[in-house]
C-alpha cells in the first residue's frame, strides 16, 4: 500500500483501480480540469467509496493549465513534482522547492534561460493552482470505472487480454494462454486509451481534402473517406461531409473523421493542414479542441463512419497523397509515443500492400509498439486479410526476411508446377491466366486473387492427391510483398550484416530503415547513424565519428533500388519510393527519416524539424532505381 499516489491523467481512473492501493489516512493527488468545488461529484463511484473508507485526502491541480500558462504546453512533470514535495513532507516545503529549481537548472540549462525560466515559472504557479477538496459525505456518483475492452470482441480478448490490460496478468491459468504463442490481430482498437487532453476538430468549410493530416498521423486516428451520399441518410446530426473533388469522385461525399478515443492528441496533424480561415488565420481546417466535450458524440461519429464502405481499391491513384490516403490501414491505435515519427511509414506500408505484406522485424521500437502484449495494431481488411508480421532476434533481420523470400519463392514455384500438371483437369484458360499474369498494379492483383480463388473452388471439388497439395499453397500464386523492418541500430550496426548479404543479392526483398539517428528504444544511445558531433547517450561530447552513409554503400553494388526519404519534408517522394521499391524485382532498401522524441524536440512540431534536416542539406533525399540503367538514364 502507498501512503501517496499521484494520479497524472484523469482517464486512468476511468481504467486502473488505482486508489485501492493507497494506505489509511494516505493522499492522492489528481491532475484535473475540473474545479476543486465540482471534482467529488465528477470521480467514479469506486474511487468515491476506497477515499471515504479509507479516510484520505485529496488534492487538485488542473497542470496542463499551469503548464501552458508558463509556455511549457503539455509538459507537467515539473509541475507534478512540485505538487509531490508540498503535500508530501518528505521535505520543508521551501527547501523542496529550491531542489526542484536547482534539479531544473542542472538538467534545462544546456537548453537555453528561456526553457529553464519557463520550467521556474510552472513551479511558482503550482502552489497557488494546488487545492485540497473535501471529501463527500456519501459515495453517490453514477460514473462507474469502464470496461478494459471496449466494443464486441472475441472470448479470449474479453476473458484474457482484458485481464493483462487490466494489471492482472498474473492471476491468468497458464491454460488460457494460447499454447502456440500466437494472438489474435486488430486488437488495438478495443484499448480505447482516451490519452489526449485535445483531439482535431475537423472545420469541413476550409478543407481541401490534400489528406496530409491523414498521412502524417502516426496512430491512424483521423482517416478520410470517399462515398456514395446515400450513405449520409442515418448519419448522426453531428457527422461532417462535403462534396467530393478530384479523381472520379463526381456526385459522392467527402469526410474526415477523427478515433477520439484513440488520438494522443500529438497535433501533427493540425500542424500540417495547409488550409486557413482568410478571415480568421489562426483557424485552419484543422483545429485542437478538448477531447472531453467531444468524446461521446465523435465516438458516435466514427462509429457511423467505420460503417460506410471503403473506397474500390482498384479506382484509387496510389500515385497521389489524396486519394492513397483513402486506403485503409492495416496498422492503427499502436503504443507508439504522441507524434512518433517511425508508424506513418509503418502505416502507408500496410496501406498499400497490407493484404499480401510479410514482415520480418528487426527488435527496437517496432517490436515494441507493433508486437508487445497484450494488444495487437496489425490489423486485417474487410475480406479477413492483413499483414503477416514476426519478430526474430535483433541482428537477423534482414536475414529472417531474405528465409520468408525464399520460403514463398519455393511453395509459388510448387503451386506452379502442379498447377502446370493438373492444367486439363482445371482449366487451360485459367492456368494460363493465372501463370501469365503480370501483378504490377491493384487491379491487376485483384484479378488474380478472384481466379485464385475459382481455382481453390476447383481443387476443393477433385479432392486427389495433387489438389490437396496444391489447394495448400494456392494463396502463393498471388504475388506477396516481403520487408524487413527495423530501425538505425538494426540496419547501421548489429544487423549490418545481413543488410549488406540482402543488398548484395538477387532476392526480392525490400528493407524499411526507419532511421532516427540514435538507439530510440534503450533510450536515444549513439549509433552508427549518428552525425558527427551529435549529443547521444555514449557521445555527450559530441560523437566523434561521422555517420556510415548506408545509401552509398547499398548503391555501390549496383543491382539494389535504394531510397532516402523524409514523409514531413516530401510526402511524394517517400510515397514514390515505397511504389517503386516493390515494383522492383530484386533488392531494395528505403532509408526513412524519422523524427524521435530521444532527439528532445517538441514532437508537435516534428515535421518542421524534418523539413530543417532536409532544407540544410543534412538529410538528403534520392531514389537510386537500376531500372533506369537499362534505359540508358541517370539511376539517381
Amino acid at each position: 500500500e502507498a501512503q501517496f499516489i499521484g494520479c497524472h491523467h484523469w482517464t486512468f481512473l476511468d481504467m486502473v483501480d488505482l486508489v485501492k492501493y493507497l494506505k489509511k489516512g494516505g493522499t492522492l493527488l489528481l491532475n484535473s480540469h475540473y474545479a476543486p468545488e465540482e471534482l467529488w461529484k465528477k470521480l467514479p463511484r469506486n474511487v468515491q467509496e476506497h477515499l471515504l473508507n479509507k479516510e484520505a485526502k485529496l488534492y487538485t491541480i488542473d497542470a496542463l493549465k499551469v503548464a501552458q500558462t508558463s509556455g511549457m504546453g503539455q509538459r507537467i512533470n515539473t509541475i507534478m513534482q512540485a505538487c509531490f514535495f508540498a503535500i508530501s513532507g518528505v521535505l520543508p516545503r521551501e527547501e523542496a522547492i529550491e531542489q526542484i529549481k536547482q534539479a531544473i537548472r542542472d538538467t534545462y540549462g544546456k537548453k537555453g534561460d528561456e526553457v529553464v525560466n519557463q520550467n521556474m515559472q510552472a513551479v511558482d504557479n503550482t502552489l497557488s493552482n494546488l487545492h485540497q477538496v473535501p471529501l463527500g459525505a456519501v459515495a453517490n456518483s453514477k460514473k462507474e470505472m469502464r470496461a478494459c475492452i471496449v466494443g464486441e470482441a472475441s472470448d479470449f480478448v474479453c476473458n484474457v487480454l482484458a485481464r493483462v490490460i487490466a494489471g492482472e496478468g498474473d492471476n491468468i491459468p497458464v491454460s488460457d494462454f494460447p499454447a502456440d504463442g500466437t494472438y489474435p490481430t486488430g486488437t488495438a482498437k478495443f484499448e480505447k486509451r482516451n490519452l489526449a487532453e485535445n483531439i482535431p476538430v475537423w472545420e469541413s468549410d476550409l478543407c481541401i481534402q490534400c489528406a496530409k493530416c491523414t498521412l502524417v498521423c502516426p496512430h491512424a486516428t483521423i482517416r478520410a473517406k470517399v462515398y456514395d451520399p446515400n450513405y449520409l441518410a442515418n448519419a448522426p446530426r453531428t457527422f461532417k461531409s462535403i462534396p467530393a473533388k478530384g479523381g472520379n469522385w463526381e456526385g459522392m461525399k467527402y469526410t474526415i473523421q477523427i478515433a477520439p478515443e484513440d488520438c494522443t492528441g500529438c497535433e501533427l496533424c493540425a500542424h500540417v493542414c495547409p488550409s486557413r480561415d482568410k478571415n480568421n488565420p489562426g483557424r485552419k481546417a484543422l483545429n485542437m479542441s478538448l477531447q472531453n466535450p467531444l468524446r461521446e458524440t465523435e465516438i458516435d461519429n466514427w462509429n457511423y463512419f467505420l460503417n460506410i464502405p471503403d473506397f474500390d481499391r482498384t479506382k484509387i491513384n496510389t500515385r497521389l497523397i489524396k486519394e492513397q490516403q483513402l486506403q485503409v490501414p492495416l496498422f492503427e491505435f499502436s503504443g507508439a509515443c504522441s507524434g512518433c515519427g517511425e508508424t506513418p511509414y509503418i502505416k502507408m506500408l500496410t496501406q498499400l500492400f497490407g493484404d499480401r505484406l510479410v514482415i520480418g522485424n528487426a527488435t527496437g521500437c517496432s517490436s515494441i509498439y507493433g508486437g508487445n502484449l497484450p494488444t495487437t495494431p496489425y490489423t486485417t481488411n474487410a475480406d479477413g486479410r492483413g499483414p503477416t508480421w514476426s519478430n526474430s532476434l535483433f541482428e537477423d533481420t534482414a536475414e529472417f526476411a531474405l528465409g520468408f523470400r525464399v520460403s514463398i519463392d519455393k511453395q509459388r514455384e510448387f503451386a506452379q508446377e502442379l498447377l502446370k500438371r493438373m492444367s486439363a483437369e482445371i482449366s487451360d484458360t485459367l492456368t494460363t491466366e493465372i501463370l501469365d499474369t503480370r501483378e504490377t498494379s491493384e487491379p491487376e492483383i485483384f484479378e488474380q486473387r478472384k481466379r485464385v480463388a475459382i481455382l481453390k473452388d476447383k481443387l476443393r471439388q477433385l479432392d486427389t492427391p495433387d489438389a490437396r497439395n496444391l489447394l495448400s499453397v494456392a494463396d502463393m500464386l498471388v504475388r506477396k510483398s516481403v520487408w524487413g523492418v527495423g530501425g538505425d541500430g538494426w540496419a547501421y550496426d548489429i544487423g549490418y550484416g545481413g543488410v549488406d548479404h540482402v543488398t548484395a543479392s538477387d532476392k526480392n526483398v525490400n528493407l524499411l530503415v526507419l532511421d532516427t539517428e540514435v538507439y530510440s528504444n534503450t533510450g536515444g544511445q549513439a549509433s552508427k547513424a549518428t552525425p558527427k558531433a551529435a549529443v547521444a547517450k555514449f557521445a555527450m561530447a559530441g560523437r566523434t565519428a561521422t555517420k556510415k552513409d548506408l545509401g552509398m554503400i547499398s548503391m555501390s553494388y549496383g543491382n539494389a533500388y535504394v531510397a532516402s526519404v523524409a514523409f514531413g519534408a516530401r510526402d511524394e517522394q517517400t510515397l514514390k519510393a515505397f511504389l517503386e521499391a516493390e515494383a522492383y524485382n530484386g533488392p531494395s532498401i528505403i532509408i526513412a527519416y524519422s523524427h524521435c522524441i530521444a532527439h528532445g524536440i517538441n514532437m508537435s512540431t516534428a515535421l518542421e524539424n524534418q523539413k530543417a534536416a532536409v532544407d540544410s542539406g543534412h538529410w538528403l533525399l534520392y531514389r537510386y532505381n537500376p531500372e533506369r540503367l537499362k534505359e540508358g538514364k541517370n539511376p539517381l
